[in-house]
């Protein structure tokens, strides 16, 4: 009884000195993968230019497009990785379901008609250029509360209805109904504000302001605190529900804090840079085979690092350095994803120990 508890709460078969050979090659891919985007990009700059704007106190041309776009757009890659990764790994885990995601149950499209109630719902009174200081704080709240709303939902939905597939099609029409509610807000919306809800909807990374970006960092930050506090109740949680409350963890307000970070880490990014999709549903796969555990112990920093990791290398691909073009990081993320997740429906594996 005893091994077979720790198998399910998710007892590595990596051996520590792997897991941290792991955890120091994905560093590594961190910091070469954020240099990379900071040195390329559409316009050619030589390494030498990109230092000196760094290092040095230069107004050249070369300095405002590394310091004020390519280095905060990295930045946010990196930060958008680790929130909707993180928030994939949790949902995966409270859901008990190995195909839950921001964007497959709905979650981005609350965080989506919240942002939509501040841009579209208020078009008359502000602009999106004008949302800053305690504007920007106001709009992520609202992305927060929709994200929360859905997920509130959806585990109500879940509680009653145990068919994984089933409640994925609940999840899928619910974003559907939550997209006709935002399509009758763009049809009573002025043109200026229709085009900009219409541009924040492709997910950006580079169109963050300094302050926008402040306020990123700091909800991002609360949510991977409370990530870390919840380590040991979602390992708690993998057994269920019944379990976890047979060896006294308090489960509402377990749940109660998942569901905060989680709203927090999706509706922070859904927010600033727009829905980014099958992130948070393809990074917590990637690192369960990569660490072969569900110990959220080790899930949760491999989660942090690997989602940092996929980000910054769909932004470095979105930006086909040497060319003009940019391409949408939402159909770079998409192509990254959707293969990992056909992959884990193929496999047909078994995710008893994982779930």
């Amino acid at each position: 009884m005893q091994k077979e508890i720790q198998i399910k709460t998710g007892s590595s078969y990596l051996s520590e000195k792997q897991q941290n050979l792991i955890f120091a090659c994905l560093f590594f891919l961190i910091i070469i993968f954020f240099l990379l985007d900071v040195f390329l990009g559409s316009v050619s700059i030589k390494a030498t230019e990109v230092i000196k704007a760094i290092f040095t106190n230069t107004d050249s041309s070369f300095a405002t497009i590394v310091l004020k776009f390519r280095l905060p757009k990295a930045i946010t890659a990196l930060i958008v990785g680790i929130a909707l990764s993180l928030s994939g790994l949790q949902m995966q885990t409270i859901f008990r379901n190995p195909m839950a995601g921001p964007d497959v149950l709905g979650i981005s499209s609350g965080a989506s008609l919240g942002v939509a109630f501040v841009i579209l719902g208020f078009s008359a009174n502000i602009s999106l250029a004008g949302i800053s200081g305690i504007g920007n704080w106001i709009l992520a709240a609202a992305s927060w509360t929709g994200a929360g709303a859905v997920m509130i939902l959806i585990m109500f939905i879940s509680s009653r209805v145990k068919d994984i597939m089933t409640i994925l099609i609940l999840g899928i029409m619910l974003s559907s109904g939550i997209s006709a509610i935002v399509t009758i807000m763009q049809y009573f919306s002025n043109e200026t504000m229709l085009k900009a809800y219409v541009i924040w909807t492709m997910g950006s990374l580079g169109n963050l302001t300094t302050s926008q970006l402040n306020v990123l960092l700091i909800s991002v930050s609360v949510g991977l605190l409370l990530s870390f506090i919840s380590s040991k109740m979602l390992n708690a949680l993998l057994m269920g529900e019944n379990y976890a409350a047979s060896i006294g963890l308090n489960v509402k307000f377990s749940r109660f804090v998942i569901f905060a970070c989680t709203s927090i880490l999706t509706g922070s990014v859904t927010a600033f840079c727009g829905p980014i999709g099958f992130i948070g549903i393809a990074v917590p796969h990637i690192v369960r085979i990569l660490f072969k555990t569900s110990d959220h112990k080790i899930l949760i920093p491999g989660t942090i690092l690997t989602g940092g990791v996929v980000m910054l290398a769909s932004d470095l691909i979105s930006q086909l350095p040497g060319s003009e073009n940019v391409l949408p990081v939402n159909s770079v993320t998409s192509l990254i994803g959707i293969p990992v997740v056909i992959w884990v429906i193929l496999r047909n594996r078994k995710y008893s120990g994982l779930f």
